[in-house]
């Protein structure tokens, strides 16, 4: 699934940091136990962690590395030793002078992160995936926890509050039981053909995207998934 541009928003978030928050720290699945000790890293780094977790990251651990990476032969923890799912998902992603495990770790956290959301919420769960508000979920899901994998593949059929091009026309559902959730969609000359949520409308809003629409722009909505 391609990379989804983060837009969150502050009716949807409210809602999904409570739910994410209770990812905490955890065993992943199917892992061995990863070394305590992982070397420091910098605040750049640091700072692709959100919601303010202290969790060791690498900036772009989510994507092979596009500078030099240790080689599978040097991808060892200092005690212990790596399964073969979390050596395939380590493969070109850990930077040179970088602890295999940290890189690990952001991971791991991710799986725990969305397993723990979807228990609680599975819409909170794919909502976070449309948007992108979990570092290395895609590739996280698909080697370290793939049981979660229909919640990516739902994930898939969505897209994220804002601006959508040439929209597949049908019915689709916001994310989102805040208030605040607007939607219209445009077609030629920017024409509006519809818009919502309209009068009577309670916290579930629905969009029907009408043939010809070249633009649906979505405010307040934070995801969609079709009805």
């Amino acid at each position: 699934m391609h990379t989804r541009t983060l837009r969150r928003s502050a009716a949807g978030a409210v809602a999904l940091t409570a739910l994410l928050a209770l990812s905490g720290c955890g065993s992943g699945d199917d892992t061995e136990a990863t070394p305590t000790t992982t070397r420091r890293i910098s605040d750049d780094q640091a700072a692709a962690v959100p919601d303010d977790q202290a969790i060791p990251s690498a900036k772009g651990s989510s994507t092979p590395s596009e500078g030099p990476v240790l080689p599978d032969s040097k991808i060892t923890p200092v005690t212990g030793s790596f399964t073969v799912k979390e050596k395939k998902y380590l493969h070109g992603r850990v930077p040179e002078n970088m602890d295999p495990a940290a890189v690990l770790q952001v991971g791991q956290d991710a799986c725990q992160r969305i397993e723990r959301t979807a228990a609680h919420d599975k819409d909170a769960a794919i909502g976070a995936l449309i948007a992108g508000d979990v570092p290395s979920a895609d590739d996280a899901i698909a080697q370290l926890c793939p049981k979660q994998k229909p919640l990516l593949d739902a994930a898939a059929t969505g897209f994220a509050d804002g601006t959508r091009k040439n929209p597949e026309p049908g019915t689709y559902r916001a994310l989102t039981t805040a208030d605040g959730c607007t939607w219209k969609a445009t077609g030629a000359g920017d024409k509006v053909l519809a818009s919502g949520p309209g009068p009577g409308n309670t916290k579930k809003v629905t969009a029907k995207i009408p043939a010809g629409t070249r633009a649906f722009v979505s405010s307040g909505c934070y995801a969609w998934l079709p009805a």
